[in-house]
C-alpha cells in the first residue's frame, strides 16, 4: 500500500486584477474645501493692538514685549479678544 502525502504546499492568493483606491476621488474636493475655510491668520496690524491692550491692561510696565505679542497673538488665532 502505498500513503499519499497529506502535505499541501502553500499556495498564495490570486493578485487582484484591480488596485484598491486608497482615496475617493469624489472625496478628495471636499476634503480640500474644509482646508480653505480655516479663517485667516491675524495680521501683525491686529497682533500688534491687541498687545497694546494686553500691556494697557497689565498697567504699562516695561518688559513684556514679547510675552504679550505671543499672548495676543495665541488669543486672536483662537477667536478671542
Amino acid at each position: 500500500m502505498a500513503r499519499q502525502n497529506s502535505q499541501k504546499s502553500p499556495q498564495s492568493p490570486a493578485p487582484k486584477s484591480t488596485p484598491e483606491r486608497t482615496q475617493d476621488s469624489a472625496a478628495q474636493p471636499a476634503a480640500n474645501a474644509h482646508a480653505t475655510r480655516s479663517p485667516p491668520a491675524p495680521t501683525n496690524e491686529q497682533i500688534a493692538r491687541r498687545a497694546f491692550e494686553i500691556y494697557q491692561a497689565r498697567g504699562g510696565t516695561h518688559g513684556s514685549s514679547e510675552q504679550d505679542w505671543f499672548q495676543a497673538e495665541r488669543e486672536l488665532r483662537l477667536g478671542r479678544q
